[in-house]
């Protein structure tokens, strides 16, 4: 349940809004961060009133939880008690979510509850491998040092996500612009266009039939019009959803400099968070498992897994890599080099730091050139959509003069 918490400073009177997810006003309290010189008047937020705040406040995201494990880790390695370092997050994260979370897990402390089982009540914001790391750094003392760590693989991520979602602002942006002309020209032009040609009965071509055929169908059925905006806006919000399926995957590796974008972001994924789990001391076969969970693509779930497999039959993880490579791509011999190397050495642990560092590093040079990698693309798509309306409307008028000469 949402609660709407107003604070006002009782110096100088100044008020602000902010919103907590939490069950009770209690622990909206402690959820919005109030300093001893302020008051609170909290609210319950129901009915279409919560949706719509739930819609259009901040969401729980790779941003509030960089900011969230980073503030923890710091004032954990100061010896700051679990308590108070919780409730100084409150203030650094931006959804409700999080610091109704803060509020629960504060709570949980205080009733004699460990913090990984606190954290382990919100699955929803907090992944498999997140808690992994977090129970094992409990176990092992380091509990500040794998927050710390946590908060800095997830701002690289949200660092890299914006790049990504920023570069695709503009073509998502000619696409739904073209489906808008497309649909206003259905209810404007095309169908004066289709009672001129269907005077003269000349033959159409296919594009133009297709066109009036659209038209016809907005204008009789007009609410199919909003299929195609529902049709996008049902795509981009279940993007992934789509994204898991495994023909997907498969397909979107194919494509050329995606696929290889693709490859990158879940190698630089699944290497960090097996680094940060052998780090903290976790065994190799439940790291590997734990990897395998909190990765989003399949093939690198599939060499994880086999990686524990070729682990448990007692295999080294250097063979093991050798046998699983070829789900790498073609990164796979190098990356079997590299292993065999730290094998040698004795430095698993560095070198798979380093890989994660290579790969979020390659992942960063090309989230940042993305605009001019998608530019030619969407001036293709641009072209088409235009060059169809084009051929569709002016296409019949270069045989209207044949139509009208034979008439004579």
């Amino acid at each position: 349940m949402l609660k709407k918490v107003t604070i006002t400073n009782i110096n100088t009177g100044h008020k602000s809004v902010t919103l907590v997810d939490t069950d009770t006003h209690d622990k909206a309290i402690v959820g919005c961060g109030i300093s001893p010189n302020e008051t609170a008047n909290i609210e319950d937020v129901t009915g279409a009133d919560e949706k719509l705040q739930r819609f259009t406040s901040p969401k729980a995201g790779n941003e509030d939880c960089g900011a969230f494990f980073s503030g923890l880790g710091r004032c954990l390695e100061r010896n700051i008690s679990m308590t108070k370092s919780l409730k100084l997050q409150v203030n650094r994260v931006r959804s409700a979510r999080y610091k109704g979370m803060i509020a629960e897990v504060v709570h949980a402390i205080s009733m004699g509850e460990k913090f990984s089982d606190a954290m382990g009540k919100f699955p929803d914001i907090f992944s498999e491998d997140i808690l992994s790391l977090i129970m094992a750094g409990e176990e092992a003392g380091q509990l500040s040092r794998v927050c710390k760590r946590i908060g800095i693989a997830q701002k690289k991520s949200s660092k890299t996500l914006k790049k990504l979602q920023g570069a695709l602002i503009y073509p998502a942006i000619v696409i739904i612009l073209g489906v808008v002309v497309v649909i206003v020209m259905s209810f404007t032009l095309v169908p004066a266009m289709a009672k001129l040609f269907t005077a003269f009965k000349s033959e159409l071509p296919l594009a133009t039939k297709a066109l009036i055929t659209l038209s016809d169908l907005f204008i009789h059925k007009p609410y199919m019009a909003a299929a195609p905006l529902v049709g996008l806006y049902v795509f981009f919000s279940n993007f992934g959803k789509l994204m898991a399926q495994r023909w997907t995957q498969d397909l979107v590796l194919k494509v050329p400099v995606v696929g290889t974008l693709v490859r990158k972001s879940a190698s630089a994924a699944g290497f960090r968070t097996l680094a940060m789990l052998t780090e903290s001391n976790v065994r190799l076969t439940s790291a590997l498992e734990i990897t395998a969970a909190a990765t989003w693509h399949y093939h690198y779930k599939e060499f994880f897994l086999r990686l524990r497999d070729h682990i448990t039959v007692g295999r080294n993880l250097h063979e093991g890599f050798l046998m699983e490579s070829h789900w790498l791509g073609s990164d796979g011999r190098n990356l079997c080099g590299l292993i065999e190397l730290a094998s040698e050495t004795g430095s698993g642990t560095e070198m798979l730091t380093e890989i994660a560092d290579d790969y979020e590093e390659e992942l960063d040079n090309l989230a940042a050139q993305m605009d001019k990698l998608i530019e030619p693309l969407t001036m293709l798509i641009l072209g088409v959509m235009v060059g169809f309306l084009i051929y569709a409307i002016y296409g019949p008028m270069f045989s209207l003069g044949d139509v009208i000469l034979k008439r004579k």
